[in-house]
């Protein structure tokens, strides 16, 4: 969508005229996982990778999904994997995606706590080797390293009631 005032700028250039240029800097993952349920977590990345015009190889693409807690599981088809490992399966793109800016909706969704941590790491690591992350979610994210800026959105609520603000 365009932005209703102004423009939306990458590397000092209207994204509008970058074309493919700013869609290879980015990786959006959103609430929605964006798996295939009848191929498995290693074909999914695969796949990913080259629609994002990369190549991926096996190993590569097995280490992301171990890493990830997969292990094991990498050849079953989604459909058998719970909602914790389709959503581990999506966020391996994370690993292999080489891009600058992630943009990231809900990505503690169907994690368990363990998970959360880890992916939590996944982007700080990123953040200190200089990347960028947009995380929209509900959830409180804790990133050690790297520098982050926090905007909290909410709507209004009386007084005394919980808020049920975004925590980006």
């Amino acid at each position: 969508m365009s932005p209703e005032n102004g423009e939306v700028r990458w590397e000092g250039a209207n994204i509008r005229s970058l074309g493919e240029d700013y869609s290879r800097s980015v990786t959006y993952i959103g609430h929605r996982n964006g798996v295939k349920e009848e191929l498995s977590s290693l074909e999914n990345l695969r796949i990913s990778s080259g629609l994002a015009g990369l190549e991926l190889n096996r190993e590569a693409a097995l280490q992301a999904l171990e890493q990830l807690g997969l292990g094991g599981r990498e050849h079953l088809p989604t459909r058998f994997l719970s909602e914790g490992q389709r959503r581990r399966s999506a966020l391996a793109r994370l690993l292999t995606c080489g891009t600058t800016l992630w943009l990231l909706d809900e990505v503690l969704a169907s994690l368990d706590h363990a998970a959360g941590i880890l992916i939590e790491s996944v982007i700080g690591e990123h953040l200190s080797k200089g990347g960028m992350a947009i995380v929209a979610t509900h959830q409180e994210v804790h990133i050690s390293s790297g520098s982050f800026q926090r905007l909290e959105l909410a709507t209004a609520v009386p007084s005394g009631a919980a808020s049920p603000g975004w925590g980006l």
